[in-house]
């Protein structure tokens, strides 16, 4: 078997390889909604961060912004987007579609681990909401419906569900506090908890889909639109 080539001797390699962590580190920071939209960031912020040099920094932020997830306001900052409502519906028109897919086929692979894995989620997402800790709910909320998307053996679906996350997840930021004090995620996540470990897909479905449909009427109103 060939030797496979040493990444400390070819310092473009392992650059290349450093941007790549970097490109992955900073798109799951924007799907959990680390960053509010408006946020601004430069290459030296990003470096400073990521604790890595410029190179593999200035990489990730135009990976980033190639698909959209960033905005350049300046030769060296970007900005995090500003949904308007136009792309609000759109991305939740297209979220329905596909999360609601995923949730489906999900249902009949669950097993008891899975719904635990999201019970021990769910007491995350509560304590930090019952806590004004928005951010670290946000951060656990993307693993919630992701571990359920994954369920569905469909990778490349819950690949396109990323790239729409990468889009709207700064943006949830604005269902706080009212989503925190009415309750609405959490009260969709214990439905959709009971619906998998029922094995139950139309309701699964229907209980991702109402998260998503809840979210959207909140984010309406951030954006002017009653």
């Amino acid at each position: 078997m060939p030797n496979r080539p040493d990444d400390s001797l070819d310092p473009e390699r392992a650059v290349e390889r450093l941007g790549d962590a970097a490109y992955r580190e900073m798109k799951e920071r924007i799907i959990r909604g680390v960053y509010r939209p408006g946020h601004k960031l430069t290459v030296r912020a990003v470096a400073h961060e990521l604790d890595v040099s410029t190179t593999p920094a200035r990489d990730a932020i135009n990976r980033l912004a190639n698909e959209g997830a960033l905005v350049y306001a300046g030769p060296k900052t970007v900005v995090v987007p500003i949904l308007d409502a136009s792309a609000l519906r759109e991305i939740t028109l297209t979220r329905l579609a596909l999360e609601g897919l995923a949730s489906e086929q999900a249902a009949p692979h669950a097993a008891p681990e899975d719904v635990e894995k999201l019970k021990s989620l769910q007491v995350l997402i509560n304590s930090a909401l019952e806590e004004g800790r928005y951010a670290d709910a946000l951060w656990h909320n993307k693993e919630f419906h992701f571990t359920i998307y994954r369920l569905s053996g469909l990778l490349h679906l819950v690949s396109i569900i990323e790239s729409l996350w990468l889009r709207i997840g700064p943006s949830l930021h604005n269902l706080y506090p009212e989503f925190a004090n009415e309750r609405y995620g959490v009260r969709n996540h214990e439905v959709a908890m009971e619906a998998l470990e029922e094995r139950d897909a139309a309701s699964l479905r229907a209980a991702m889909e109402g998260d998503i449909r809840d979210g959207y009427r909140r984010l309406k109103v951030s954006v002017g639109v009653i």
